[in-house]
């Protein structure tokens, strides 16, 4: 059984500018109490050890997905996706912005003239809109979501709760 974990965090909302967009207007007339979302959020970010800050815009972050994509082919993607969720979610970045996306990969090892190349080429932009049509049929509508065997966990979980969906789903713990 393949429980390979793959990257696929897509915009909710692709429509989302390079400057961003606020929450407020993301979320007008939608009856949503931020605040108690964003604490929400926080706490369980806290309980769960994960780097998280209250914000107030939200990012497109297609070009880092373009980019996750070229550096999993360069075998640096899990390093360049953990940098770009610490970037937006811990620090609020905006990782739709070039000089922050050439930042990133630096950081991971990559050179940032080809990662400007790459996105101005379009490379790995198909693989992107695969993935987005991948989760669209899947029915996923909010990152991160964890499906296996049948099963699906929406949101930040406990490791025991994502554990528990991989051993339903088939999965033999190592060394057993």
């Amino acid at each position: 059984m393949d429980l390979t974990v793959r990257w696929t965090a897509f915009p909710l909302h692709p429509e989302t500018p390079e400057a961003g967009r606020s929450l407020e207007d993301l979320f007008a007339g939608r009856g949503v109490d931020i605040p108690a979302v964003l604490a929400r959020l926080k706490s369980t970010a806290a309980g769960l050890g994960l780097p998280f800050t209250a914000r107030s815009m939200t990012y497109n972050s297609r070009r880092a997905q373009v980019l996750g994509k070229w550096a999993e082919a360069e075998g640096r993607g899990d390093a360049f996706h953990l940098l770009a969720f610490e970037a937006y979610f811990a620090h609020g970045r905006n990782i739709a912005l070039m000089d922050v996306l050439m930042e990133l990969a630096a950081a991971v090892g990559l050179d940032p003239q080809v990662a400007r190349t790459v996105l101005d080429e379009g490379r790995f932009e198909t693989a992107v809109d695969q993935d987005w049509q991948r989760s669209r049929e899947m029915g996923i509508t909010a990152v991160p979501t964890f499906q296996m065997g049948g099963r699906r966990l929406v949101g930040a979980h406990p490791y025991e709760a994502i554990r528990d969906l991989a051993l339903a789903a088939g999965a033999t713990p190592r060394g057993g």
